[in-house]
């Protein structure tokens, strides 16, 4: 009996932050949160409507900013709520569905990123084929088999970590339901879950950055070839804006999840948790729309026309 009263918490405690600074917190993740929606709905619209947007870069683009309205949403509303509250309780259930949801938005983001560095590759290291090898259905077939991936792979790692037994206290000292967080206070044995991690982690992340490693290697050799300094600086705008994006991407996650400093402080962790699910969605639509002249191009185009309505 008493085994069983301890296989499953009904609730944890999410902490949050605790800094005199919460209301500041507060209102800043609240601008960022409508920025991001606003930002990255204007990039999905203007991929929808422009023709001169419906190549493969965008409709890739458009993705990304649909998992970004995703992944943002399913972290700041409740961090706010816990923000005014000083911590907040968040169900079993709720704590579970939070964490599948991050981990198949970043799963998606890490196989997006990979599959758009090969988009560039193909562009740049082989322009006349491009046309016959991104056609529309093969972008769609990428992105179907990223999101089925990503749905398929944290599943299995939700479904673990669900089963391990919580004694309690059950307080995170976390924003948000996250893996190392949950592994920390369950006191099972967590040997498995962290070697299914490890495998898991071979196909969803370094198998993507591979993909990129080498689409760079091979796109900036192949800039280097280039006779004209115009052409050179044309092939390498097209890819700068992703690279940029890849950097910021990555570098967050490897801080985090592969390279953890032991005895790291708790509150450096939120901070740069903060910086994958808050600041990377927030950025992503200003880094392609400033460094775009497409996108810069609808949408001034858009302007006009609703301004002689």
């Amino acid at each position: 009996m008493q085994q069983n009263n301890v296989t499953v918490a009904p609730t944890f405690f999410l902490l949050g932050f605790q800094s005199s600074s919460r209301m500041f917190l507060f209102c800043l993740l609240l601008v960022a949160y409508f920025g991001t929606i606003c930002g990255n709905l204007l990039i999905i619209t203007l991929v929808s409507t422009s023709k001169i947007l419906h190549t493969p870069m965008y409709f890739f683009i458009s993705h990304l900013s649909v998992s970004d309205i995703l992944l943002i949403t399913d972290i700041v509303p409740n961090l706010l709520h816990i923000l005014l509250s000083k911590g907040g309780a968040i169900t079993f259930i709720g704590c579970f569905t939070q964490f599948w949801f991050f981990g198949v938005v970043e799963t998606f983001e890490c196989l997006l990123l990979a599959v758009m560095s090969y988009d560039r590759y193909v562009a740049i290291c082989n322009p006349l084929r491009y046309p016959s090898i991104m056609t529309n259905g093969q972008c769609v077939k990428l992105v179907i088999t990223s999101w089925l991936v990503s749905f398929s792979f944290t599943l299995i790692d939700a479904l673990t970590i669900s089963v391990m037994t919580y004694c309690g206290p059950n307080v995170i000292d976390h924003i948000f339901c996250d893996l190392l967080p949950l592994i920390e206070i369950a006191c099972s044995d967590t040997n498995i879950v962290r070697l299914e991690v490890y495998i898991l982690s071979f196909p969803v992340l370094f198998i993507p950055i591979t993909i990129i490693i080498i689409s760079y290697i091979n796109i900036i050799a192949t800039i280097f070839r280039l006779q004209s300094r115009v052409s050179r600086q044309k092939a390498f705008s097209t890819c700068s804006s992703h690279l940029t994006v890849v950097s910021i991407f990555y570098f967050t996650i490897f801080g985090v999840y592969v390279f953890p400093t032991e005895g790291q402080i708790l509150n450096m962790k939120k901070i740069l948790s903060l910086l994958y699910t808050v600041l990377t969605p927030l950025i992503n639509p200003i880094i392609y729309s400033l460094r775009n002249k497409d996108i810069k191009t609808s949408l001034q185009e858009r302007i006009k026309f609703f301004c002689h309505l």
